[in-house]
């Protein structure tokens, strides 16, 4: 299996501009772009049907009695709504959790599937095997330590739930009625073999809505890939040439967590 380069230098390399010698790490960033691709956590926010939506409880929003603003909240969520980390052991036993996740596989050089054609005529679209040798066709076998996302385009219902996940209802009796894409295990088999770091999508799940197994997620958090679901702005992405950096919240023993994720791309 190929050695992923150290973050430091992917970047560099990443971000270089044609025609640079030796640009400095300074000076790329500089030209380069930063896209958020987290949604901001409110009363909006998509959670699984099932799952405890986020509340914001306000403390404090208001001057003090000694003359300065002073605001403090509380918050409450699930693991595992809005943009996310999905850790391993959320499907595999005895694999990472959220605070054991080396950072190296949480930040790196990107790529995207693009399968947005293919999701708008079935939206319970599966990423298939052709699709990522369709992918690497074009642009050479995926890259050993890659974070691999895939962009179906259900970015642009967020934050309509009845467009995003394909219903409305809440509570155990709305699983059945999820339809969205999804990464087909077949595929997430294919993505262990090429060593790639984590997945991303932007859907609720890795896994399509109609799945009552999780098979992908069992594929991949089996080989300690961690996921990354709800992704914002892939729609600003390339196919190739991003740097990506997702940190999740540190809980101890998580099976995930709410992710501030972005991602650099090279100035022009």
């Amino acid at each position: 299996m190929r050695r992923p380069l150290p973050f430091l230098m992917l970047l560099i390399a990443t971000l270089a501009l044609a025609g640079c010698h030796r640009p400095s790490l300074a000076a790329l960033l500089e030209r380069a772009t930063w896209i958020d691709l987290s949604y901001a956590f409110d009363s909006s926010t998509i959670y699984w049907p099932t799952a405890q939506p986020f509340r914001l409880e306000v403390v404090s929003a208001q001057r003090t009695a000694a003359g300065f603003y002073y605001a403090a909240n509380n918050f409450s969520a699930a693991e595992h709504g809005g943009t996310h980390l999905d850790a391993p052991v959320h499907f595999a036993e005895g694999q990472w959790t959220a605070d054991a996740i080396p950072l190296e596989r949480l930040a790196g050089a990107a790529i995207v599937i693009d399968v947005e054609a293919a999701v708008a005529r079935d939206r319970d679209y599966r990423v298939s095997v052709a699709d990522l040798e369709a992918w690497e066709q074009a642009h050479g076998a995926i890259p050993a330590g890659a974070i691999v996302l895939v962009r179906t385009g259900f970015g642009r219902f967020w934050p309509d739930r009845a467009r995003y996940l394909g219903t409305t209802t809440t509570g155990a009796a709305a699983v059945p009625a999820l339809h969205f894409p999804g990464l087909a295990p077949e595929a997430a088999r294919l993505l262990v073999t090429r060593g790639v770091h984590a997945v991303g999508i932007d859907t609720p799940s890795i896994d399509w809505g109609q799945s009552t197994t999780f098979d992908t997620h069992q594929v991949l958090f089996a080989a300690n890939i961690p996921a990354f679901e709800n992704v914002a702005q892939l729609d600003r992405l390339p196919l190739t040439g991003s740097v990506v950096i997702a940190l999740p919240m540190k809980i101890a023993g998580g099976s995930g967590g709410p992710l501030r994720m972005v991602a650099l791309v090279s100035g022009r």
